[in-house]
């Protein structure tokens, strides 16, 4: 009984209890001519600067996780206003150069052309890169987090038809597969495609007619 209690007193918060840093990471998806692209920056600060980082950054006091998230990028970046989607956290030992940091990751969806980036202190460089053509110096375990990421927007994007931000309101079946092929990285059939699509019966035909485009494709959206 007594080395229950013990074990039972080893489990529980007390003001002596291990603590370490918390960060935010932000996988940044865009979809931007039938490529899938993630952001990463590079600082003039820290460690890794001579890496390709996600826009991250230490939690303080007086914040959550996500509002930790929204500021980190806003900071790095200039883009506000993205809903977020928590990913994972990872608790890895000597993950950090400094001390020891547990990060908890988060994905975003956007088009880039709807969020442009502004030049920030400390940040010599931002660029999207297409999810297939990643730099090789990506520093600390963040091209670990971008597959988690990935993956988690495959799994959405395919059992739940979850794509953010990455197409406008009203898009047409033609531009919905590309993203469907650019996101899953594999051809897929048109017919087959299109009769799942509507099997999940989560889309409706506007009945407008994208201009512009040969054959006069229907726009469609989202089911609310």
């Amino acid at each position: 009984m007594g080395n229950i209690k013990k074990d039972l007193d080893n489990i529980q918060v007390v003001s002596t209890s291990f603590e370490c840093s918390m960060t935010a990471d932000v996988a940044l998806f865009g979809f931007n001519e039938g490529e899938l692209k993630i952001l990463l920056t590079k600082r003039s600060v820290g460690l890794k600067k001579n890496f390709w980082l996600l826009p991250g950054g230490i939690m303080e006091e007086e914040e959550t996780l996500e509002q930790c998230a929204t500021k980190v990028l806003l900071y790095l970046t200039g883009i506000k206003n993205v809903p977020m989607q928590q990913v994972k956290a990872y608790s890895k030992l000597k993950r950090h150069d400094v001390k020891r940091v547990v990060t908890v990751s988060f994905y975003a969806l956007v088009q880039p052309k709807n969020h442009p980036i502004e030049q920030k202190v400390n940040v010599t460089e931002t660029k999207w890169f297409n999810i297939k053509e990643l730099p090789k110096k990506i520093g600390f375990d963040h091209k670990e987090i971008i597959t988690d990421a990935l993956k988690l927007l495959q799994y959405n994007l395919n059992h739940h038809m979850t794509f953010g931000q990455l197409l406008p309101e009203t898009f047409t079946l033609n531009e919905l597969q590309s993203l469907y092929e650019a996101v899953l990285n594999e051809q897929l059939d048109r017919r087959n495609f299109r009769k799942r699509i509507s099997q999940l019966e989560l889309l409706e035909n506007t009945g407008i007619i994208k201009k512009g485009v040969k054959g006069g494709p229907f726009l469609y959206r989202i089911l609310k």
